[in-house]
C-alpha cells in the first residue's frame, strides 16, 4: 500500500513542474528586490572620501560576496568585454593620458609595472674611454651616458648575451670626441655631440702579442646599420639634444666610444622606456544639494583646482555646478571649509553677539548658524570610481607612448598565455 501511494504522488508531479522547480530562482519573483541595496552598491563600486580618511578603499575580490543578494561578483569574460573601454584623452610625442574603464586595480597596476620594468629599450652599457682629462671620473661619466635615452626601436634589435659577438643586430655604437682649447672659456658637452657610427666600432682591440697584421675592432658588423630601411629616414640619436654630459675647462678633452645594447628596466633603470607611468581613480564630485547665491560663490572660491563653476539661472540667480571633475585632486578643501573655518566663524560670531547683548537668544542663534554652516560637509560628496582609472604615460622619447602601451598589452597577454599553458 505504501508503494502504491508513492506511485500516486509521482504521477501528480508533472515533468513541467519538475523542470520549473529545477530552474526556480527566488530573485525572479516580482516582490523580491534585485541587485544590492544602495549603500552596499556604493561600498562595492566607490571609495568615499571623507574629511578625516577615505572609506571602502579595499575591493571585494571574492566572487560569492553578494550572492545572497543575487549579484555575481565573479570575473566574467563576456561582461569584461562589454564593459572594458579605453578612451584617449591626450596624446603627444612623449605624453599620453587615457581612461581605462571596467578593470580591477590589479590589472591597472600590472600595466604600470610592465611599463616601468619589463618593456625593452636601448641604452649605453659599455664605454671605452680613450682620453678623459675632465674633472669627471670615468665611471661617473659612463653612468651619465647610460642614462641618456636613445631614439631606436628595440623591436629591431636582439638581446646581447655574454657569448654573443657585438654586431649590427644587437649593438649601437656612438662616438664622443670633444676638446676645449687652451685660452677658450669653459664649454658644455651636450648629448648632441654623440655621433652615431653605423659601421660599428672604430677602436682597435689590443692583441695579446702586440700583432697589427690583422687588427680587430670591438664589434663585428657585416653591413652598415644605415643601409637598413628602418634607419634610412630615422637615424639613431639621443632623444634630446640638450642633455648636459660634462663641462670642460681650457685644455681638457674627452674621447670615448659608447656601445648601446637592448635591456629592460628590471635589470637597470636606464633601460626603462618611461620617465614615469602612473594612474589614479576617476574622481566623482557630487553636490547633494544646490548651492545658490553667496554659498555658490564661496564653494567655487575654496576649490584650488577650479572644479566648480557658476551657472547663470536667470533673473539674477546663480548656482554652483561641477564643471571639471577630472581635475579634482581630493584635497578636500571644499569639505574642510565648511567643517572648520566657517563653523568657527559662526561660533565666534554667536559668542560675540551673546556677550554684547547678554541674551541667551544670541547664543542659540549662533549655534543654529554654526549648525547650518556645518551642513556643508554633508552637501558635497567626494568619491573615487574603483574600476575607472586615469592613466598617464610619460615616455623618455625612445618610443611614442601609444606604442609603449601597445607593447605592454602584448607582454601581459603573453604572461597570461604562459600561465594558462602551465595550468593546462
Amino acid at each position: 500500500m505504501e508503494s502504491d501511494g508513492e506511485e500516486e504522488v509521482r504521477r501528480i508531479v508533472t515533468d513541467e513542474e519538475k523542470l520549473e522547480a529545477q530552474n526556480f530562482n527566488i530573485f525572479d519573483l516580482p516582490d523580491v528586490p534585485k541587485g544590492l541595496p544602495p549603500h552596499l552598491e556604493l561600498q562595492r563600486t566607490r571609495v568615499v572620501c571623507e574629511v578625516k580618511a577615505p572609506l571602502h578603499a579595499t575591493g571585494t575580490i571574492y566572487s560569492g560576496a553578494y550572492i545572497s543578494s543575487g549579484v555575481d561578483n565573479s570575473v566574467n569574460l563576456e561582461n569584461f568585454s562589454e564593459n572594458f573601454k579605453v578612451d584617449v584623452i591626450s596624446l603627444t610625442k612623449t605624453d599620453m593620458v587615457f581612461d581605462m574603464i571596467g578593470i580591477p586595480p590589479g590589472v591597472a597596476n600590472a600595466f604600470r609595472r610592465i611599463l616601468l620594468a619589463e618593456l625593452p629599450s636601448m641604452a649605453i652599457e659599455k664605454v671605452f674611454v680613450v682620453n678623459n682629462t675632465s674633472i669627471i671620473q670615468d665611471e661617473v661619466l659612463a653612468h651619465r651616458l647610460g642614462l641618456i635615452p636613445i631614439v631606436a626601436d628595440p623591436r629591431l634589435f636582439e638581446y646581447l648575451s655574454e657569448n654573443d659577438q657585438p654586431n649590427e643586430r644587437n649593438t649601437i655604437v656612438f662616438k664622443l670626441h670633444v676638446k676645449c682649447p687652451k685660452g677658450d672659456p669653459r664649454r658644455k658637452v651636450l648629448s648632441s655631440e654623440l655621433k652615431w657610427l653605423p659601421n660599428g666600432s672604430e677602436l682597435l682591440k689590443e692583441s695579446a702579442g702586440g700583432s697589427t697584421t690583422n687588427p680587430k675592432t670591438h664589434t663585428s658588423f657585416s653591413r652598415s646599420q644605415d643601409s637598413f630601411p628602418e634607419f634610412a629616414d630615422n637615424p639613431i640619436m639621443p632623444s634630446f639634444q640638450d642633455i648636459l654630459i660634462a663641462k670642460l675647462g681650457p685644455g681638457q678633452e674627452i674621447e670615448l666610444e659608447a656601445h648601446a645594447v637592448k635591456g629592460i628596466g628590471k635589470t637597470h633603470a636606464k633601460w626603462s622606456p618611461v620617465a614615469t607611468a602612473w594612474y589614479r581613480m576617476f574622481p566623482e564630485v557630487i553636490l547633494l544639494k544646490e548651492f545658490e547665491g553667496k554659498h555658490a560663490e564661496e564653494l567655487v572660491k575654496v576649490c584650488p583646482r577650479k572644479v566648480f563653476d557658476i551657472e547663470e539661472m536667470g533673473q539674477g540667480r546663480k548656482r554652483a555646478t561641477v564643471a571639471r571633475p577630472r581635475d579634482c585632486s581630493l584635497c578636500r578643501e571644499c569639505l574642510r571649509e565648511g567643517d572648520e573655518t566657517i563653523e568657527g566663524e559662526a561660533k565666534s560670531k554667536g559668542k560675540a553677539e551673546a556677550k554684547s547683548e547678554g541674551k541667551t537668544e544670541a547664543k542659540s542663534e549662533g549655534k543654529a548658524e554654526a549648525k547650518g554652516k556645518r551642513d556643508w560637509v554633508d552637501q558635497v560628496a567626494l568619491r573615487r570610481v574603483k574600476n575607472h582609472f586615469i592613466f598617464t604615460i610619460e615616455s623618455t622619447g625612445s618610443q611614442p607612448p601609444d606604442v609603449l602601451f601597445t607593447e605592454a598589452v602584448k607582454i601581459l597577454e603573453d604572461k597570461c598565455e604562459r600561465v594558462i599553458s602551465e595550468l593546462s
